[in-house]
């Protein structure tokens, strides 16, 4: 029997630029879960798409980064997207 991953498949869609925007702001992961009273792995887990912070916590990392929380997340609007 075999199994996939749907992560092998590349099938997990973007949700969140968490990782741009860290990456633009030489911010690390590490110095934004203290931030945020969270674990690494949690944070992880949000920068890599692999699960989406809860509404609250988005604005709350907007706040950290001095960003908005529209900064935070993909257009996934295919009619706003630039080729």
């Amino acid at each position: 029997m075999v199994f996939f991953s749907i992560f092998s498949f590349g099938l997990i869609k973007e949700m969140n630029r968490i990782k741009e925007v860290l990456e633009e702001k030489g911010i690390t992961q590490t110095w934004l879960a203290e931030q945020l009273g969270k674990s690494y792995n949690m944070v992880n887990s949000y920068v890599q798409n692999r699960q989406q912070p809860r509404l609250e916590i988005l604005f709350e990392i907007a706040k950290i980064l001095q960003v908005s929380a529209k900064d935070l997340l993909v257009d996934q609007n295919p009619a706003n997207q630039s080729n």
